[in-house]
């Protein structure tokens, strides 16, 4: 782009210009700033940077052409609606720099207040406040201390330290205490911590500052803990942060002031009332780090009642603009209500459901509306169990519960710590005093966060929320040294490597490990809890929006399951019928011996006798499962891995025989079946003899199975049930395997059924990318597809997934080649693309070709949506994630087709 060209792009918006529309350009913050300016709240005036300049800065290492001016243009303009000047001695103008990218990203990025400070304006900020010199040294002193660490990467315990020593030596732990002496000293610490660290002294130009700051948020973008969050969250990498320069106002003027947070109702349950946190006298940085605790919201009524009224008229009018939950970020400032920030708050998985369903209820939002704004990994984590308590168990700590869940784990006192227990496989609790930004690894690696101070706002609690992760929070009972790796509570010491267990729901904190039991979410899943007829919001809310989805999903949902039980209970969660049987799995245990028979078999005669024995045990077995699923269609697949898998390993078998002869013993059986072991022995078994090539190669192992399958379907059918099976033959490269196949299989289904009405679909699974790719010829032989997306992406990309996950998917998600593991989510640009032509082609060749999917992706809410783009008429997924599958299918439909419906 030319210089000219790009001198000419707006890169910066006044308040008034934008809209909450405008989140892709102005961030959320800016957007929902301008949003609250338009409406005429109370908002501080000011600009935003958008996140065109920060994505141009981002790629070049400059500012782009033309920023500079802008900036300066909306300076002056700002400037000369609040009557003061960046550093002007007598009359300062203060602003904060604050980032604000497209989705919420809570303390990923930076923020530094009261920029435009120096050793002469300080004065000024002064007399401004009525002689205030300890309101001003303490904003001079928040000021080094966050450019210091934000902008100049000085090592942020270094202000702490000096912090706490003006503390101890004035003889509190408050830094209220601290009076204007004492924090002007604090300043001359800083300042030398400053020298020594960058190496000059801390910059007096207030446009230097402000300059500095804005790079300084326009590069945390691309912060470790920034991209760490991004990762988890799955949002976007390219997107940029916006900068918002805001006039400053000040809520640690005295205790006529202060500053807080506010939601519209509780993020925690989604129940209605006043919820949020307080703290007089102080910024909101102090709120948001939990550094002192707060006060409930309600307190402030007391405080300051006009203040308070008006908060609460501007939330209900938010909440009833925003249709939405609204988290809001405030400062009173001598009495005068200032609106910082509103945005749609996150809020827990329970929380998701209730206020979703409050909202249709007030007839702010329909029920698709609804639908949309809840999702099938809210939907999982409701299924998880809770505690299960009794008399035994009594809490040691009540904390605030900030994010609900039930969670045991060993303590650790560090992030670094938790992520190296929790990649042994440990389960931990990260205890802190508060968290912060750099503790974000340690936040995801544990399986609960504990901290002693914070409230339901603190960094802990909103980040916490945001994962899913269970969080007490503001337990001040305990008392945390990280130090020496221990915690005092009710004169117990917990140290490293004990286990507590923390409870999210009512902020209780337990020694040692809780037992768990079922969530009531999975009661009502499983029939035993009537939605209809309990005093539960959340099962209600569950209840209503599952129906929607159930109403409006195109995609049916099977399940994977192998056994009765398995196909009762997925059945019991919503599952229309099984899109996966696996019959490997009908051979393990006790008739591993009649397999070995069937392997080490010298003659035809010996083979057909190995195969008689199976087939009624498989027969038994399939008619179990079709009982189960009694109306609803069954998909078999036909033995798919190497038969060595049934077998012992080949190296543990050399060294029983070679010591069983050493000792003299008959080992006959034992040297033919090494013999047999060594004989079938594969380099890489996954693409040797295997899936179809079995069928092919054994005669007479398919045809038992095929025999069982359709006995199974007549004797349920003429005991009055109605079975309705499916045969997948796996691993099919080319319709010529198929073909042969289902020939042989056809003769004996028609030998079989007879006149009983029984009707046998015979199919394939795709899995091996030649079959995606020649779909229109294997339609010819095929009267089903049913995309096996787990070995389709171990050979589309060409890795064992029981080989690469722990030995480099780690580097690759850390380098982002990986937005997401391929096999947890589905590569929609290759395996997807694989599946859209199999789809496209075999439906071209034969048109009404029915289309499932079974591998692990079933379950998976993105992957969802990717088949119900693609036109598969069903997903199936293990019991457990039906419901979440029902959910997304319906969430898919309302998404992609509007009002489509089943």
């Amino acid at each position: 782009m030319a210089a000219q060209e790009t001198a000419d792009n707006k890169y910066v918006y006044d308040f008034a210009e934008g809209n909450k529309d405008l989140k892709d350009l102005l961030g959320g913050k800016g957007a929902n700033l301008a949003e609250m300016t338009n409406l005429g709240l109370p908002v501080p005036p000011g600009f935003t940077i958008t996140t065109e300049a920060c994505k141009a800065y981002l790629a070049t290492g400059r500012e782009p052409d033309g920023l500079a001016g802008q900036i300066e243009a909306h300076l002056v303009a700002l400037e000369r609606e609040m009557g003061r000047s960046l550093g002007d001695p007598q009359d300062p103008l203060l602003v904060s720099v604050r980032s604000g990218a497209r989705f919420s990203m809570p303390g990923m990025m930076e923020t530094v207040l009261n920029v435009g400070l120096n050793d002469r304006s300080v004065v000024g900020l002064s007399a401004q406040a009525g002689q205030n010199d300890r309101f001003a040294w303490d904003s001079y002193r928040r000021l080094i201390q966050m450019f210091g660490k934000t902008v100049c990467e000085v090592p942020g315990e270094e202000f702490e330290h000096a912090l706490d020593e003006a503390k101890r030596a004035k003889g509190t732990t408050n830094d209220l205490d601290l009076d204007a002496d004492d924090l002007r000293g604090l300043v001359d610490a800083y300042k030398k911590i400053f020298l020594k660290h960058t190496g000059r002294d801390f910059p007096q130009e207030p446009r230097e500052q402000l300059d500095l700051a804005i790079r300084a948020v326009f590069e945390s973008w691309n912060a470790e803990r920034a991209v760490l969050y991004r990762r988890q969250e799955r949002i976007p990498a390219d997107l940029g942060t916006a900068v918002n320069v805001v006039a400053m106002v000040f809520g640690n003027l005295g205790p006529d002031s202060g500053t807080g947070v506010a939601f519209t109702r509780d993020p925690g349950s989604g129940a209605q009332g006043i919820y949020g946190d307080y703290l007089a006298n102080a910024q909101g940085e102090d709120v948001v780090a939990g550094i002192r605790n707060t006060v409930p919201l309600q307190e402030l009524e007391r405080l300051d009642k006009k203040s308070y009224d008006e908060l609460l008229g501007i939330m209900a009018r938010l909440e009833g603009h925003y249709k939405d939950l609204c988290d809001i970020e405030f400062t009173i400032e001598r009495g005068k209500l200032w609106m910082l920030q509103t945005r749609v708050g996150k809020r827990t998985a329970a929380a998701a459901f209730v206020i979703a369903g409050q909202l249709v209820d007030e007839g702010l939002i329909d029920l698709d509306e609804a639908l949309h704004r809840v999702n099938g990994a809210q939907l999982a984590q409701l299924m998880f169990p809770r505690f299960q308590l009794d008399h035994e168990f009594q809490p040691v700590a009540k904390g605030i519960g900030a994010s609900p869940g039930a969670a045991s784990g060993k303590v650790v006192f560090t992030s670094a710590r938790a992520v190296e227990l929790a990649a042994e496989g440990e389960a931990v609790i990260l205890v802190r005093r508060e968290t912060n930004p750099d503790d974000l690894n340690g936040m995801i690696a544990a399986r609960g966060i504990l901290t002693s101070r914070g409230g339901k706002t603190s960094h802990a609690a909103v980040v916490a929320r945001g994962m899913g992760k269970t969080c007490v929070s503001g337990a001040d009972e305990i008392e945390v040294n990280v130090p020496a790796k221990r915690f005092v509570v009710d004169g117990r010491t917990v140290s490293e490597g004990d286990v507590v267990s923390i409870d999210g729901t009512t902020g209780k904190v337990y020694l040692g490990e809780v037992p768990v039991m079922p969530s009531e979410v999975v009661q009502y899943f499983e029939g035993s809890l009537d939605p209809e007829h309990i005093d539960n919001a959340l099962v209600r809310a569950v209840h209503r929006v599952m129906t929607h989805a159930d109403a409006k999903r195109r995609l049916a949902v099977r399940t994977n399951a192998d056994t009765g039980t398995d196909a009762a209970r997925a059945r019991r969660f919503g599952a229309e019928g099984i899109g996966l049987c696996r019959t490997e799995h009908m051979f393990l245990g006790d008739r591993r011996e009649l397999v070995e028979r069937l392997i080490l078999a010298a003659t035809a005669t010996d083979r057909q006798d190995a195969l008689a024995a199976l087939l009624p045990l498989q027969r038994a077995d399939f008619v179990e499962i079709f009982r189960e699923m009694a109306g609803l269609p069954v998909t078999v697949r036909l033995i798919d891995p190497p038969l060595h898998e049934f077998l012992p390993p080949l190296e543990q078998l050399a060294v029983n025989v070679a010591v069983a002869q050493e000792r003299g013993e008959d080992v006959a059986k034992e040297e033919a079946l090494l013999a047999a072991v060594r004989r079938m022995h594969e380099e890489n078994p996954m693409l040797g003899l295997r899936g179809v090539r079995l069928g092919l190669v054994i005669p007479g192992l398919f045809a038992m199975q095929v025999r069982a399958i359709a006995e199974a379907a007549v004797a349920v059918t003429r005991d009055g049930g109605a079975a309705f099976p499916e045969i997948m033959v796996p691993l099919v490269g080319a319709v010529q395997e198929l073909e042969t196949v289902r020939t042989e299989a056809e003769k004996i289904i028609a030998e079989v059924v007879g006149d009983s009405g029984v009707e046998v679909l015979i199919g394939t699974m795709i899995e091996v990318p030649r079959a995606a790719l020649t779909a229109g010829q294997i339609a010819e032989a095929a009267q089903f597809f049913s995309f096996g997306t787990n070995d389709l992406t171990q050979m589309g990309w060409g890795f064992s997934r029981d080989d690469v996950e722990g030995a480099f998917f780690w580097r690759y998600l850390e380098l982002g080649i990986f937005g997401i593991s391929p096999f947890e989510s589905i590569d929609r640009d290759g395996v997807g693309r694989l599946v859209r032509i199999a789809a496209e082609e075999g439906r071209a060749a034969r048109p009404g070709l029915k289309l499932g999917v079974c591998g692990e992706h079933g379950g998976d809410p993105d992957s969802v949506h990717f088949f119900h783009e693609v036109g598969l008429d069903y997903v199936s997924c293990s019991p457990f994630r039906v419901p979440v599958a029902r959910l997304e299918a319906g969430r898919a439909a309302i998404e992609t087709d509007g009002s489509d419906s089943r």
